[in-house]
């Protein structure tokens, strides 16, 4: 996701207001300390322009199909 928002050219801050949510959620979401449901992924994927199939790919284990 955090090369994704950086295609984007957006700042975890600019993500953040485009969600409504302080930059704090951006950065623990993207650091892996806080874990988000599907909707929230599915429109973080959206703002940013992500395919969330992609990003699914490439953040899933290798071997793990």
């Amino acid at each position: 996701m955090v090369q994704a928002r950086k295609d984007a050219g957006l700042t975890q801050q600019q993500l953040a207001d485009k969600l409504g949510r302080p930059q704090s959620f951006v950065s623990k979401t993207e650091n892996g300390e806080r874990r988000i449901d599907v909707v929230e992924f599915l429109e973080l994927c959206r703002l940013v322009g992500a395919d969330p199939h992609n990003v699914l790919r490439r953040i899933e284990p290798s071997g793990s199909r």
